[in-house]
């Protein structure tokens, strides 16, 4: 990882915001620090009216923010860690726990301030997954895990309900062929979808965690079941190939127009991203949390993890007023209204009762997350999110594109998954 992270230092030094990125300062108070997130426009502006709203609270503090979408953050977060020119309040992702952390970079242990952050107001199996090494590196915000959204319009258009099972799926391809057209299909999964979805299916049939005490419990073989699935699913015009999403030139489905204007009815994405989707989509469509498909085998599989946490840098000169403002954004009545769900369904006690006294939980990313905790069984290996794996460029991405340009057969893709995987769990570079 420092390998890598060395590198894209040369690239910045860092300022986290790139391009479309938001800032905003503020004027002089005893106290100056750093808080920086990703996501959509809507996030961004209710987390700048709960900042306003805790300096307001708090004149003595002053927030200086940073945001952007999340095409390229982790990258310029892993810069800056590495530089040591990080904020001093981030919100995080799990793996970022563990893969950025050393004795001299990091993030705090927030145990250390729960005089400040009431942890009582989270159930102790949560906080768990926040703690690495005994340390409390983040105060989780929510749980989230993948659902699938069908675009209920588009279906009925091709004269057939959403999917209810992976056998109606497979159908769906050449119905929507030849009712709809090229152009259409019923699921879009971009190269990091189908690796969520190969584990998804596998888990579905065997049952068996990702890793257990850092050790993979699937086979190269297996891993080639998957691959298989997925490049079926490809062929029979199911999936789009990777070619013709990367030619669409969007980041992510939120963005891309086929997504917008249904000719791809259906994505497997995190619950806690729901709204977006909503958002985005053309107002002649209308999109429906589907069900997880019983035909795949006796398991639940797939898994959920922690969709964002807020974390203190070490290098903070200030920690204090950093828990200040995590403990105001997590809880305090105001910010948590302002907020809502545009991080997904709090796991704060207090959070959720406010948002739900306030009605804020009723609408399609409450139902998806309810779906999403009904139905997974598994929580997120802690290696699964390694940078050399995930991250632009990683295994992740070199397998599954491969596959689908043509550039690997399936059983040379199962080779490298494999052995990309083993090499990120021993420690090296896949």
């Amino acid at each position: 990882m420092r390998k890598r992270v060395g590198t894209l230092c040369i690239m910045t030094t860092l300022s986290l915001c790139a391009a479309g990125c938001g800032t905003r300062e503020h004027p002089s108070a005893d106290t100056a620090i750093r808080f920086s997130w990703w996501g959509g426009e809507s996030r961004h502006q209710a987390t700048v009216q709960a900042v306003q709203a805790f300096e307001t609270a708090h004149p003595d503090i002053r927030v200086a923010t940073e945001y952007g979408a999340w095409n390229g953050w982790e990258d310029a977060v892993a810069a800056a860690l590495y530089a040591g020119t990080e904020p001093d309040v981030m919100q995080v992702n799990q793996n970022w726990l563990s893969d950025y952390q050393s004795a001299e970079s990091g993030f705090l242990d927030l145990n250390a301030y729960s005089n400040i952050i009431d942890l009582t107001q989270y159930d102790a199996d949560i906080l768990e997954m926040c703690t690495v090494d005994g340390e409390l590196r983040c105060i989780p915000i929510s749980e989230t895990g993948r659902v699938f959204f069908w675009n209920e319009t588009v279906f009925a258009s091709a004269g057939i309900p959403v999917p209810d099972s992976y056998a109606a799926l497979c159908k769906a391809g050449r119905i929507f062929q030849e009712k709809l057209g090229d152009a259409y299909y019923p699921l879009a999964l971009g190269w990091y979808d189908r690796m969520l979805f190969a584990i998804y299916l596998l888990q579905c049939k065997y049952g068996r965690e990702w890793t257990v005490n850092g050790v993979l419990q699937y086979s190269e073989a297996e891993l080639a079941e998957a691959l298989g699935m997925i490049d079926l699913l490809e062929k029979t015009h199911v999936i789009p190939p990777l070619k013709q999403i990367d030619g669409g030139g969007a980041d992510s489905f939120d963005k891309d127009e086929n997504f917008i204007t249904g000719k791809y009815a259906g994505i497997y994405e995190w619950d806690s991203s729901a709204g977006k989707f909503i958002d985005s989509l053309d107002s002649s469509q209308t999109l429906t949390i589907g069900t997880y498909f019983t035909d795949l085998g006796a398991y639940h599989g797939g898994f959920s993890k922690i969709a964002q946490g807020f974390a203190i840098s070490k290098h903070t000169e200030h920690p204090e007023a950093c828990a200040e403002l995590i403990a105001y954004l997590v809880s305090d009545a105001e910010a948590v209204r302002l907020l809502g769900i545009e991080r997904g369904v709090p796991l704060n006690h207090q959070a959720y009762e406010i948002c739900d006294t306030a009605g804020l939980l009723g609408n399609i990313s409450a139902e998806a997350s309810q779906r999403m905790n009904d139905w997974l069984g598994f929580q997120i290996a802690p290696e699964f999110e390694n940078a050399a794996l995930k991250g632009s460029g990683g295994v992740y991405e070199d397998v599954f594109t491969g596959l689908s340009y043509g550039d690997y057969s399936i059983f040379q893709a199962a080779e490298r998954l494999y052995a990309g995987i083993q090499a990120a769990l021993a420690g090296g570079q896949p």
